[in-house]
């Protein structure tokens, strides 16, 4: 019987390389956070320089080698130019964690708006999954790609567009993983709900300083479904990402793995 591999060498991101998208607060930022700690360098992304500055000036204590990118990830452009980057040395690792949600009613949807949810949630995703599989070809590496919950089970109102765009992530992982997996890649979804990020926070503020009074009742009865009673933490999606990322998931494929308190089962 072949020795299993010690605990310490199936969590370690040590010589790996990892990309995360939208780096700069929230989800991202957590994952940044769990990527150094177990030893992957970074290369971080955000329209957020300031923020990515910060980030790397907290992580700078682990040692770890991180180059930070400054982009708008809607512009198809400057993804190409991103992969022009690490076109020598594609990275191992990819999260594509960027995503915007501005609430709109669907009735009164602006195509601008539609137009810039898709091109930042889902068709940047597409474009950076294109990039890895391309660079890396036969190496094999790993993606990780958010999608939410809304996407299966939509709850707030005037989000049809991220929903949507949510959805096309969901169905664009497990056609990948299906796909590509006998290259060498492990392709997986997190799905996301009820965390306490900086854009959670928004909505918080929106209803205080707005008097949007009509959001108090959807997050009354979202937070009363939860089976484990409160929000979750960027931290603990952050962990997922980081069994999805190491060796621990190694017959983990085309997974849709929820983080959300148990919403979606209760």
């Amino acid at each position: 019987m072949k020795e299993a591999t010690p605990l310490e060498k199936l969590i370690s991101l040590q010589g790996r390389t990892a990309i995360v998208t939208g780096a700069a607060a929230g989800i991202g930022r957590a994952i940044a956070t769990r990527f150094a700690e177990a030893g992957a360098d970074l290369e971080l992304v955000d329209i957020n320089l300031k923020g990515l500055e910060n980030l790397k000036q907290e992580l700078s204590k682990m040692g770890r080698s991180i180059n930070l990118y400054q982009f708008d990830m809607s512009v198809s452009e400057n993804i190409t130019a991103l992969w022009q980057k690490w076109q020598d040395a594609p990275p191992d690792i990819l999260v594509n964690n960027v995503g915007i949600y501005p609430p709109q009613d669907f009735l009164t949807l602006e195509h601008s708006v539609w137009q810039k949810v898709m091109d930042t949630n889902l068709n940047s995703t597409q474009h950076m999954c294109r990039y890895m599989l391309k660079s890396r070809g036969n190496k094999g590496g790993v993606i990780i790609n958010l999608g939410s919950i809304e996407a299966i089970l939509p709850f707030a109102d005037d989000l049809a567009h991220y929903d949507v765009s949510k959805a096309g992530i969901i169905a664009l992982t497990r056609a990948l993983a299906k796909e590509f997996g006998k290259k060498g890649f492990k392709i997986n979804a997190i799905l996301p709900g009820g965390i306490d990020t900086p854009g959670t926070q928004a909505v918080a503020a929106r209803i205080l300083t707005k008097f949007d009074v009509g959001l108090i009742p959807s997050g009354i009865k979202y937070l009363s479904r939860i089976p484990l009673g409160r929000r979750g933490q960027a931290d603990e999606v952050a962990r997922i990402a980081l069994f999805l990322a190491c060796d621990l998931s190694s017959y983990v494929q085309g997974a849709l793995i929820p983080a959300d308190g148990g919403f979606l089962s209760s």
